[in-house]
């Protein structure tokens, strides 16, 4: 099973983003959404496939956090 993860955008380089998943930084394809600089993208395989809002990327987040411990 394939789960999409929420991001924040640090950085915007044409059609990729670095994003930050807790403290790791990724380049994820931005080609299907138009996120900017400091906005929640959801991601799966590589892809940001939704900006979210700030207060839904942040309480799944913490349920992740709450899975791995």
């Amino acid at each position: 099973m394939c789960i999409a993860v929420p991001g924040k955008v640090i950085e915007i380089n044409e059609s990729t983003a670095k994003v930050d998943f807790s403290g790791n930084k990724v380049d994820v394809n931005i080609g299907l959404v138009k996120p900017e600089v400091g906005q929640y993208v959801l991601v799966h395989a590589g892809c940001a496939i939704e900006v979210m809002d700030k207060e839904k990327a942040e309480e799944l987040i913490e349920i992740f956090s709450e899975l791995e411990t």
